[in-house]
């Protein structure tokens, strides 16, 4: 690490340049700020307070770090990263895990409280139109392996991992936004059948859902989300559903009362056909499709998918050609196939967080210091998604960039970074070897202009 002085300034040189100009715009912006208001952790202030300690977690994982002991070796060394976020130093990474541990329920209530403010103030969903489209929320849960010893740590659904341990991660996600609402920790054997409506409660608050906005929400889930008693809780609070029927049973009699079958021309061998019989057992009218596809086996695999949806706006959800609204097989079809988005949905996200953000690779003992990790972790989700979209404007790239990309690619990019007498950054200066330093260099510019930071390229 090369650091020089010169009479008026002098320069730090580092790997995530990217992330020093995100850095300054988060400072700029206040977006931590109600952390440092809300949480009040009860723990003894020696060199940096609680607050501060979390602020060095979050940037830890942002920096791309699979385990908070990373600290040491990613943001402790880097002058430049801890300046950005607002930062004299970083603390020590078994010190960070001490401030983890210290945590509370209170302290979970209240770093919940600071997620709600941030993303109120800052979240591009808690400002969706919804005069002019459905706000869409997947809800759904993986799972977290842990070690046995760990709180809540029990037996339950792990993919490809048979008698494992581990907590299972909830998650309501505004879709067309890509931002995380809410995420919650449960024990390994809780499933989203009795998550769901917990979930929904905490993300009404956050997205400050009235009665107005809810007639305007679609919430899209699997079959675990699909019981009776579920669809009828969304159905009475005027949700919009898009969801599996959990009852296995009862998606093979209807189907079994199908006449006329009709072949999709997706995916091979899957059938679809619309169920006539009426469904009295719902507070509101819905619409019903079966959807069978064939198994190893020779039998068919069965499956029931409920709605509210008008064939207009399951058209617009799937993407449908307008000039096929009025074909009645692809209006049927289009209904499977907003169903079928959610693995683009939620899924994905998932799947980006475990291998962009390591979400699976930190796991803390006490219940309540993983809670308070997995708000970072959905506060860093957030963050990424902030910065792609602060950036992309300029820099067109960017905009089919995941979280795994814009961490690896995106914010590990070598840079010089310069700094007044008085400690503060005047000029970032990117290594131009880099393939996307020209098209970052326009787009920090661009974002870090009223901040009175320059950005240019150069040999590093």
């Amino acid at each position: 690490m090369k650091e020089y002085s010169t009479a008026s300034k002098s320069s730090h040189f580092t790997v995530r340049v990217t992330l020093v100009g995100i850095g300054l715009k988060v400072q700029a912006m206040g977006i931590l700020c109600p952390m440092a208001e809300r949480v009040k952790i009860a723990q003894k202030t020696i060199k940096y307070t609680p607050t501060e300690k979390l602020v060095d977690a979050l940037v830890t994982i942002l920096s791309g770090a699979k385990g908070l002991v990373e600290a040491n070796k990613r943001v402790r060394p880097d002058r430049a990263i801890q300046c950005a976020f607002g930062r004299q130093g970083c603390a020590e990474q078994s010190v960070i895990s001490d401030t983890l541990n210290a945590c509370t329920v209170e302290n979970v209530s209240q770093m919940e409280e600071a997620f709600q403010m941030i993303h109120q103030q800052h979240s591009v969903a808690y400002r969706h139109n919804y005069e002019a489209g459905l706000q869409v929320l997947d809800i759904d849960m993986t799972g977290m392996p842990c070690g046995k010893k760990a709180a809540f740590a029990s037996k339950g659904y792990f993919a490809k991992q048979r008698n494992r341990r581990g907590r299972q991660l909830g998650r309501v996600l505004a879709t067309n936004y890509q931002e995380i609402v809410i995420d919650q920790l449960y024990d390994g054997k809780t499933q989203l059948a009795a998550a769901f409506q917990p979930l929904m409660s905490k993300a009404e608050a956050i997205l400050g859902l009235d009665e107005a906005k809810r007639r305007r929400t679609l919430l899209r889930m699997d079959s675990h989300g699909g019981s009776q008693g579920d669809v009828n809780w969304a159905l009475h609070r005027g949700y919009q559903v898009h969801t599996k029927d959990y009852s296995g049973d009862r998606a093979r009699k209807l189907a079994a009362s199908v006449q006329e079958w009709h072949h999709d021309p997706k995916v091979p061998g899957r059938q679809v056909a619309w169920v006539t019989r009426p469904a009295t057992e719902y507070l509101r009218p819905v619409r019903r499709i079966a959807v069978r596809s064939p198994k190893k086996n020779g039998q068919w695999g069965i499956g029931m998918i409920i709605s509210t949806l008008t064939p207009q706006e399951a058209s617009l959800l799937a993407r449908m050609p307008c000039h096929r609204w009025q074909d009645p097989l692809s209006i049927l079809l289009a209904y499977v196939y907003c169903y079928d988005l959610r693995s683009g949905g939620v899924e994905t996200q998932f799947k980006s967080d475990k291998q962009g953000l390591g979400i699976h690779k930190r796991n803390k003992k006490r219940f309540e210091a993983q809670q308070m990790l997995t708000h970072l972790n959905a506060l860093a989700h957030n963050l990424i998604i902030w910065a792609r979209h602060w950036l992309a404007p300029t820099c067109k790239p960017l905009q089919r960039y995941g979280i795994l990309r814009m961490v690896r690619d995106v914010f590990q990019v070598r840079g010089q970074v310069f700094f007044q007498k008085d400690g503060r950054i005047c000029r970032i200066q990117l290594d131009h070897a880099d393939p996307l330093a020209n098209g970052l260099c326009l787009a920090l510019a661009s974002l870090l202009e009223p901040l009175h930071v320059a950005v240019n390229l150069g040999q590093i």
